[in-house]
């Protein structure tokens, strides 16, 4: 724990993605992003605090939480996600099936038995 002075990497992270709707209108397709996320065996939570999205975004960096997937209008329209990484910022608007695949191989591959 000492090395990763609490910045652990996705697969072993206590909590791997946080989703972050801006408002309770996009709740909906959060709980859908949760579900096939949770499905899929990420480990995955909702913030679904009344609070400004600069506040979530800065409670999540302060957790440590390796992934944060903003979702507002455009995600929702688009069905894609937002997503920040912790301690790098934005990478843009990514595909969802695109990348729930790229943080399990991310798993997969730390997982992986060495040989």
């Amino acid at each position: 724990m000492e090395h990763y002075a609490g910045k652990f990497p996705v697969w072993l992270a206590p909590l791997q993605v946080k989703i972050l709707p801006i408002s309770d209108k996009f709740m909906p397709y959060a709980e859908q992003v949760f579900a096939q996320f949770k499905k899929a065996g990420v480990r995955v939570e909702i913030d679904d605090r009344n609070e400004k999205i600069g506040k979530k975004i800065r409670d999540t960096e302060i957790m440590k939480v390796p992934y944060m997937l903003v979702i507002g209008e455009k995600e929702v329209t688009e069905n894609k996600l937002s997503v920040r990484r912790q301690g790098k910022g934005d990478m843009g608007i990514l595909d969802k099936d695109l990348f729930l695949n790229q943080v399990l191989e991310e798993i997969k591959e730390r997982l992986a038995p060495i040989s």
